[in-house]
């Protein structure tokens, strides 16, 4: 009789919301999670889908707002001290020497100071920082300290592994070492832990590393699929095996073109969901469509582009938004196309590629509101505070600020507004074009 492996993890109907009233912003709706003891599991997702709130919620640095965390059958409260997380920068204490930033984790947990050393060095030697016990952190490379940063994690043995963005921080090359031996420890049976549970939006990472790979969208950050990577390892990442558990990902993550009224969304203050703009620059988001326009039938596969492009996964996705919200293409089972009138822009001059974006730009809810808003201010010009206020009825601050930046970036280059740093004022280039 096969005796059922233990679950580790329930996330329950989890919400978390931030501000009150009027200002008040959904940053995880509705997360229904679990873990098993010797699952690797990865979260992927874009930006400001929710992935590490929801990770802190999971080792209880946050509390959710409703919903509930179990580990092992009992209801999360506090920190969860059977879990430790990893962060994508070193969070090393300059002052110590390697040995003593893993050591000071086991101090905290009153672990006497002979014990301490004998299982700081041990764990040094594991993770191959064996002769630089002595050294400090100034003295190493990025890869290096993040290798100290896993040992500390590991030193309490902890049975929940949280790992956030671990390796984004680090050049390519050191990136791939710290996986392999990230990998080669967890399969080895070499660290003290039931589970690891990695934030990533590197989505090659994730499927090289984990069992199941749970992506999350965004506005609201929502679970949108659960999927099982059943490849050996070591997997290959040129097999067709590992190409189509990427390709489902992407699919999943880019999703399908909706109808252009939901692709804009509405305005501030008006029923519906105020669509943000997606954080690209307008040239990159020619270079895209310039790249779609030399593919067979206008049509990329979105993994390739991706790869062709040398592009970040989460940057693709933001220039796949704007390209859908302008009309420029559509996006159906991983697959980005084309349109006539993208097609219309890439064969465009300078001149009229401006044209062609001020035309569409105007067409966007949250663009109509500010242009209508400058049109009617004393002198057609209002401070950035004023428009970044206003936006914070609708968004977080941080992501209010993002808004007017992109909005002014988008504005310049169609002619239709001016930006003084000095006064820090936005204004109507031409107000009688409005």
């Amino acid at each position: 009789m096969i005796t059922p492996t233990p679950t580790l993890l329930e996330v329950r109907s989890v919400n978390q919301m931030y501000g009150s009233g009027d200002r008040r912003f959904t940053a995880v709706q509705n997360i229904n999670l679990s873990m098993k003891e010797g699952e690797f599991v990865a979260l992927v997702g874009p930006s400001g889908c929710g992935k590490s709130t929801l990770l802190r919620i999971i080792t209880g640095l946050n509390k959710p707002s409703s919903g509930v965390v179990l580990y092992r059958d009992n209801v999360l409260t506090g920190v969860n001290p059977h879990a430790t997380i990893v962060f994508q920068t070193f969070a090393l204490f300059p002052w110590l020497t390697v040995q003593q930033n893993v050591e000071i984790a086991l101090k905290v947990r009153g672990v006497p100071a002979e014990e301490r050393a004998s299982r700081a060095v041990a764990l040094l030697d594991k993770v191959g920082l064996d002769g630089f016990e002595n050294a400090y952190p100034r003295e190493l490379s990025g890869g290096m300290r993040q290798k100290v940063g896993f040992a500390r994690a590991m030193a309490v043995e902890p049975e929940l592994l949280c790992l956030d963005e671990p390796f984004s921080a680090l050049d390519v090359l050191s990136a791939e070492a710290l996986r392999g031996e990230l990998l080669e420890l967890w399969t080895a049976g070499d660290i003290p832990t039931k589970a690891i549970l990695m934030v990533t939006h590197n989505i090659e990472e994730a499927i090289s590393l984990a069992d199941r790979v749970v992506v999350m969208d965004k506005q609201p950050g929502r679970v949108v699929a659960d999927l099982t990577v059943d490849l050996p390892h070591p997997r290959h990442r040129k097999s067709p095996e590992f190409i189509a558990k990427v390709d489902l990902v992407y699919a999943t993550l880019s999703g399908q073109t909706e109808p252009e009224s939901l692709e804009m969304g509405s305005a501030p203050g008006e029923p519906g969901r105020t669509r943000t703009l997606p954080d690209v620059q307008v040239v990159n988001l020619a270079g895209l469509l310039e790249a779609l326009a030399e593919k067979p039938d206008d049509r990329a596969d979105i993994y390739q582009i991706v790869e062709e492009l040398k592009v970040d996964s989460n940057q693709l996705f933001l220039l796949q938004e704007a390209a859908e919200m302008l009309g420029f293409a559509t996006v159906s089972k991983g697959d980005i196309t084309l349109t006539t009138l993208g097609q219309t822009f890439v064969d465009a001059s300078i001149l009229a590629r401006k044209e062609i974006f001020a035309t569409r730009i105007r067409r966007l809810p949250m663009f109509r509101w500010l242009l209508n808003i400058l049109a009617k201010a004393d002198k057609h010009e209002l401070e950035w505070d004023v428009i970044q206020s206003a936006l914070e009825l609708e968004f977080p601050p941080e992501e209010a600020e993002k808004q007017v930046e992109v909005a002014v970036n988008w504005g310049r280059y169609a002619e239709l507004m001016s930006y003084d740093d000095g006064k820090a004022t936005i204004s109507l280039e031409e107000p009688g074009k409005i």
